[in-house]
C-alpha cells in the first residue's frame, strides 16, 4: 500500500512539473505523465483487487 501512495505522490509531482510555466521539455514530460498514469492505474487496480502491490516481495 505504501508503494501505491508513493506512486500517487510522484504522479501529482509530475502534473505540477508539466503545469509549471518554466517546464522544459514539456512534450517529454507529457510522455512521462502518460507512463506514470498507466503504472499508477495498474497499482491501484492491483491494490483494490487485494493483490500484492509488490510482486517481488521486497
Amino acid at each position: 500500500m505504501n508503494k501505491t501512495l508513493l506512486k500517487i505522490f510522484i504522479f501529482a509531482l509530475l502534473i505540477l512539473f508539466i503545469i509549471s510555466p518554466f517546464a522544459a521539455l514539456a512534450n517529454l514530460m507529457l510522455i512521462l505523465l502518460v507512463a506514470a498514469f498507466l503504472f499508477l492505474l495498474k497499482d491501484v487496480f492491483r491494490t483494490l483487487l487485494g493483490g500484492d502491490t509488490d510482486p517481488k516481495g521486497s
